[in-house]
């Protein structure tokens, strides 16, 4: 909502106006006084400022110059019928619009609706990443139990207001789970802002995510909003949380806890109401042990924690997220070849699904239009065969092979990866042969 100040030296005419407006949830200021406006225009952060036109000592032409010179703030004049003509000529100097009185309140409220929604989407369109939910809502691609599993918490939490902590790492997909827990959420239709907390200077970062004012710092040429504003009503995704500075957490902390920030270089309180979805790599814990990471905003980030697989523990996933971005880049020959999806299931993946994603890439381009092969694919993989030290002959039966997996996971009670150590493999070799011999767990 919109802070603004209201100027008419007629008290009953500033009391309506207040009180409509903060019915809408609004943050109103008033004064009869008019040169009391000009000071308080100076002192403070106002989106709107709505003025009577004729007042004793000043005019409304003067608190619009006023607003205008402060920057970024809408003038709405207010007018009776005989000087129209002026608020027409206050509307060329810049003005937003005018209401002639008697006025109906609700083409106030109207009016005040559109340049809010216009202020937010000016702000979002000119200097932030951030979408508009709509559309097609975003999913994870995959059938292992392991993207079971977050699918069941996603849709556990989104209805809800609760903050996430994703957990996992580089390249796992957590800003695409933040955005399908926002896209199912109730705030679907507000924005949703992403900000990379380690891709920003800690001079920056406050400004960033808080605003600044007119002046505060050297090249701060007009008042910003923050992406905390820009987001309200929607959600706000911190990435890289891991990476704040001590200084930073403590300032972030403060705003989760009272939903309320100051811009850099001012001195209002500015409401906001946003819902926070954290992200990190890194084992928070840890750097709570060794005094890297504030204690109390972990607890108040994990409220709903989401572990996110790496792409080495969703088995055959890994085939269907492959053939998902060769058809989205449009590449004609999106099957792939048995000798293809078997060196894809063998690979580590230390890179996640964005190793993926750019190892096709690069594939493709060498490829020239021709199919797949694993000529085209620079990726080192194991060949153990299972049992590894003489448990089973690599050209033992395919039927020995199948009851040994299956005895594995049955001792290990399904768990993955200590089937794989009890059969000497690796976890991406159990994955492969699980595939070929079309077990499912």
């Amino acid at each position: 909502m919109a802070r603004i100040l209201v100027v008419d030296d007629e008290p009953k005419m500033t009391s309506l106006v207040c009180g409509t407006l903060e019915d809408e949830g609004h943050s109103v200021q008033t004064t009869t006084r008019p040169k009391e406006a000009l000071s308080l225009i100076d002192k403070h952060s106002f989106d709107i400022v709505i003025t009577d036109l004729s007042m004793p000592e000043i005019s409304g032409m003067e608190i619009l110059d006023k607003a205008l010179a402060k920057g970024q703030i809408d003038v709405i004049i207010m007018t009776a019928y005989g000087t129209v003509e002026t608020a027409v000529t206050a509307m060329k100097k810049g003005a937003a619009d005018y209401l002639v009185k008697p006025f109906s309140l609700d083409e106030l409220s109207l009016l005040v609706a559109k340049l809010v929604k216009q202020q937010k989407l000016q702000a979002l369109s000119g200097h932030y990443r951030a979408e508009l939910s709509g559309g097609k809502p975003t999913d994870m691609i995959g059938r292992s139990t392991a993207v079971g599993k977050v699918r069941k918490m996603i849709d556990q939490v989104a209805p809800t207001e609760a903050t996430v902590l994703l957990t996992g790492r580089s390249g796992t997909g957590k800003e695409l789970v933040a955005r399908r827990i926002h896209e199912l959420s109730k705030r679907a239709d507000g924005p949703f802002i992403a900000v990379n907390c380690a891709a920003i200077t800690e001079t920056l970062l406050e400004s960033e995510l808080f605003g600044h004012e007119k002046g505060a710092f050297t090249g701060a040429v007009e008042r910003k909003q923050g992406r905390f504003e820009l987001a309200e009503g929607g959600s706000i995704f911190l990435d890289e949380i891991g990476e704040m500075s001590p200084g930073m957490q403590t300032k972030l902390l403060r705003v989760l806890e009272e939903r309320k920030l100051v811009r850099v270089g001012g001195v209002d309180m500015i409401n906001v109401d946003v819902r926070v979805i954290a992200a990190t790599n890194r084992n928070l814990k840890e750097q709570i042990a060794s005094g890297g990471f504030r204690e109390d905003l972990y607890f108040r980030l994990n409220v709903f924690p989401i572990p996110l697989p790496p792409l080495a523990e969703r088995g055959s996933d890994v085939i269907e997220l492959a053939e998902h971005f060769l058809k989205a880049s449009g590449f004609t020959h999106s099957d792939l070849s048995a000798e293809v999806r078997d060196l894809l299931l063998r690979y580590d993946w230390p890179g996640n699904v964005r190793e993926l994603r750019n190892v096709l890439e690069r594939a493709v381009i060498l490829a020239n239009g021709e199919p797949l092969t694993a000529e085209e694919f620079s990726l080192e993989v194991e060949d153990e065969p299972i049992g590894g030290g003489g448990a089973i002959s690599a050209g033992g039966l395919e039927g020995t092979e199948r009851e040994m997996i299956l005895d594995a996971l049955e001792k290990t009670n399904g768990n993955k990866t200590e089937a794989a150590r009890l059969l000497k493999i690796t976890r991406r070799r159990l994955y492969s042969r699980m595939k070929v011999h079309g077990i499912r767990q």
